[in-house]
């Protein structure tokens, strides 16, 4: 919301010094945002000036200039640049005569731009000056022409400072207004705003229009020259009416060519709205003001009375954008007899538009419901100045003031006449009560208020005070929709009497709470990996069907993947299945900007429906009926499994080249090791098996699995890519990827962790080489040796895998270094020598291993 300070100062005290900076810090004091300070960025001197005479050049270009004499000073006086009464201009505009005034831009003025303005020379005259187009000066985008100052009504003496005249020295302070202070999207209520931050006195604008608005809204509810509304809305959002308050005035031989006076389009363009024309403007200005939207018809392109409804299937309306648009049965319009002709709280419609040619308006100020107004602008895509305000809940008392305010600036400056002609129709809700209990704000907020204070404090943002058996009974005022509930009653104090008062401490964390055990796990995998160089990605979910195909499942069969009705894109309306097609992306989007050395992981949800199950639901209910559990049961179960992954993809240089140590590159080890650390972080044990996939290099792939007794399942793979694969996606040869199921590893960990005794007896080493057939996994010969050799082996690890002279041909030699220790002795050679015999009678059992001396 911009205000412009002039207009702020009518409705609340401004000292004579205040500056912006000064009102952006006092509305800051009472919560709002401070945004920015515009202006019209022009300085002086720029003055009215008289155009004596002009003769037309034309020149070699095909352009025709006028070489001017304009009168800029009194006769007799010096410019306000200090140079001649009289300057001589050139001027490319010819739509001026002898004898009009102009705003002249003299030298050592400065324009919006910045524009300097200096005397120069051009087409073959020295210029002295500048006479200057609406479009220059910042008033708005016109530019056909100079800015003729009887075309405002203006005829002000020759000399006149014109940035006064026009406007252009105030300024508006911006600021951010929140979705639950719509009533602060006006003049009058940031002046109240200003108001409880200062304690300037307020003059609320909505009770100074000439009309008092009770005895108005009587007198049109009994008047015979009744205007015919009717209120018809059969299909009400939340069990709300459409429209609770429904005014109309009629204003008569309205000169829709006057133009708007410069005072209006000054504030109008601060407050960042564009002159249309002075009925147009008018409406606008009124919305600004009070933050009532008014709607203006030509009466006499109306047929009969107006009639709020919703609108009818396959409905249309041209707005006055001139686009046609389909409505929607959830849309309430404004209709008459020939059929919809406006988009109620957003867009009027085209056939009833005020023009030039207008010469009765129908005025209308109406209170639509939040929701059905927000719904239609989102849906229409037609966001607007109206539907702003009414999505944020707009006074329902303001609409007759309003109206009358607009026949009011109609009279004095359209030369209107108003009508007896009106309606008025209101059945807004009271607001409720509140009942706000003694001691509840300071149990709240940690502030001990006297009661003065609370009383003061609600008060002045407009509540009515009695008392109750508990404490007090609070009816907030009629712009207030927002408070609803004794918290809120809360934070008004607080921000009334200053959020200075309330004291920095931490708060205590109550126990049993803060982030479950998963979601501690899933940081903490993330972390390891951040912890180890890697950088986190976020891809994009969506995906074509081939990369579903390749990473969905790890053999040639593709696998179930859902289908996006209404993709942004239509070449990736898949939602993944794999995490690996959105980090090949960012790896190949990388690589093209020279970034060569690559280690990036992403966490998020994959979507992997259940062949054979349909999902989705056919009856989806409508957004205006809240979903019983059994509906909202039947939504949940047309959803497909959603569980959420980790992945990783490592490429370039894993450590980089430097003095005296080579470059070592990202290879399969390097997937392994980070899938290694995560099932560490979350406290899993995986076991890393020989695999294949279909996009992975065969023998360089490996199936992540964790056991559970006898069970075991895979929870992910690692490997490199395919080379063809990798170089039809213009990645390097060697590309290592990983990725696992993290929902499935996390409930794979014991929840109860148990504490290994600390060793207090020496280990005994040994070790141990077994021939196995080339095709047999080192894993589960591994395995094979740790479970025969039982409780005294401590760790056993793959230290040498050797092929060649001295091993049988298709055979090789698995090298196992074994650590054992006793916790209540020292081993002896024997005993240690005993457990390594029988690991290795185990492995020869289950894979003919031999013992390589």
């Amino acid at each position: 919301m911009r205000v412009p300070l002039s207009w702020l100062a009518e409705f609340v005290d401004l000292e004579p010094s205040t500056t912006p900076e000064d009102v952006h810090a006092a509305l800051v004091r009472v919560g709002l945002e401070e945004e920015e300070i515009h202006t019209f960025e022009v300085s002086g001197p720029v003055v009215v000036g008289e155009v004596l005479d002009f003769v037309e050049e034309p020149q070699s270009n095909g352009k025709t200039i006028r070489w001017c004499q304009v009168q800029v000073a009194p006769d007799g006086e010096r410019a306000a640049d200090g140079g001649e009464a009289v300057h001589g201009i050139v001027c490319g505009a010819s739509n001026f005569l002898v004898g009009d005034k102009v705003v002249v831009t003299l030298p050592g003025a400065v324009l919006p731009g910045p524009f300097p303005i200096a005397a120069r020379k051009t087409y073959g005259h020295v210029s002295d000056g500048m006479i200057a187009s609406v479009r220059e000066l910042g008033l708005g985008d016109e530019h056909d022409g100079i800015l003729r100052l009887a075309t405002l009504g203006l005829d002000p003496e020759v000399g006149t400072d014109a940035i006064a005249l026009l406007g252009l020295d105030d300024a508006a302070v911006e600021v951010n207004v929140t979705p639950d202070r719509g009533y602060a999207f006006s003049i009058r209520g940031i002046a109240r705003e200003y108001s409880h931050a200062t304690g300037a006195d307020f003059r609320d604008p909505a009770l100074s229009t000439p009309v008092e608005e009770r005895e108005e809204r009587a007198r049109l509810e009994t008047a015979a020259t009744l205007f015919p509304v009717t209120i018809d809305d059969q299909a009400p959002i939340r069990g709300r009416i459409g429209a609770s308050v429904f005014v109309t005035r009629v204003v008569r031989d309205v000169d829709g060519t006057r133009p708007t006076p410069p005072w209006m389009l000054a504030r109008l363009t601060l407050a960042g709205i564009r002159s249309i024309s002075l009925i147009v403007d008018v409406t606008n200005y009124v919305m600004l003001e009070l933050g009532q939207p008014i709607h203006g018809y030509d009466l006499d392109a109306l047929s009969g009375g107006l009639t709020v409804r919703r609108a009818t299937p396959g409905e249309t309306l041209v707005t006055l954008d001139e686009k046609t648009r389909t409505l929607n049965p959830e849309d309430l319009v404004i209709a008459d007899e020939s059929g919809a002709i406006g988009l109620a709280g957003v867009m009027g419609g085209a056939s009833t538009e005020i023009g030039t040619t207008t010469h009765a308006v129908l005025v209308e100020a109406a209170n639509f419901d939040p929701v059905s107004i927000a719904r239609t602008a989102r849906r229409h895509k037609l966001p607007s100045e109206a539907s702003k305000r009414f999505e944020r809940g707009v006074d329902p008392e303001v609409a007759a003031p309003a109206a009358a305010r607009v026949v009011q600036l109609l009279e004095q400056l359209a030369g209107g006449r108003a009508d007896d002609l009106g309606s008025a129709h209101h059945a807004a809700e009271a607001p409720a009560a509140i009942e706000l209990p003694n001691g509840y704000i300071a149990g709240l907020v940690g502030v001990e208020y006297t009661d003065a204070e609370i009383r003061d404090s609600l008060a002045e943002i407009g509540g009515s005070l009695s008392e109750s058996d508990a404490g007090l009974r609070v009816t907030p005022p009629s712009w207030r929709p927002d408070l609803t509930d004794k918290s809120d009653l809360a934070e008004e104090v607080a921000r009334i009497v200053g959020y200075d008062r309330i004291p920095s401490v931490l708060p205590v964390a109550p126990p049993g709470r803060g982030l479950s055990r998963a979601q501690q796990l899933r940081r903490a995998a993330a972390q390891t990996l951040a912890d180890n160089g890697a950088t986190e990605v976020l891809a994009y979910p969506f995906v074509d069907e081939a990369s579903n195909d390749t990473f969905g499942s790890p053999t040639e069969k593709s696998v179930p993947a859902v289908r996006l009705a209404n993709p942004m894109d239509a070449t990736v309306p898949f939602l993944r299945t794999s995490l690996l097609p959105g980090l090949i992306d960012v790896a190949k989007r990388n690589l093209a900007r020279g970034l060569t050395d690559l280690a990036i992981y992403e966490t998020g949800l994959v979507f992997r429906p259940e062949a054979g199950i349909r999902y989705g639901t056919p009856n989806v209910p409508p957004g205006a009926v809240l979903p019983s559990d059994e509906v909202l049961a039947e939504l949940n179960d047309g959803i497909p499994p959603q569980p959420r992954h980790i992945g990783a993809l490592f490429t370039g240089n894993a450590v980089v080249r430097q003095p005296s140590h080579p470059a070592v590159v990202a290879s399969l080890g390097d997937a392994l090791d980070a899938a290694r650390q995560i099932a560490r972080a979350v406290g899993a044990r995986l076991d890393i098996v020989q695999g294949s996939h279909k996009a992975l290099h065969p023998g360089r792939t490996a199936e992540l699995v964790v056991r559970s007794g006898t069970q075991s399942r895979v929870v992910g793979y690692a490997g490199e890519l395919l080379p063809a694969f990798a170089e039809e996606h213009d990645l390097p040869r060697v590309v290592a990827v990983l990725e696992l199921d993290l929902d499935a590893l996390i409930d794979s960990a014991p929840i109860d962790i148990e504490a290994r005794v600390i060793a207090g007896f020496p280990a005994a080493t040994q070790d141990l080489s077994l021939v196995v057939a080339v095709a047999t996994p080192a894993g589960e010969v591994r395995a094979a040796v740790v479970e025969g050799a039982g409780a005294l082996l401590e760790d056993a690890r793959l230290i040498d895998d050797y092929r060649g002279d001295g091993v049988p041909s298709g055979s090789k030699s698995l090298t196992f270094a074994l650590r054992f220790r006793s916790d209540d002795r020292t081993l002896t050679t024997p005993e240690a020598t005993e457990a390594k015999l029988a690991g290795a009678a185990l492995a020869a059992e289950r894979f003919g291993a031999t013992v390589r001396e």
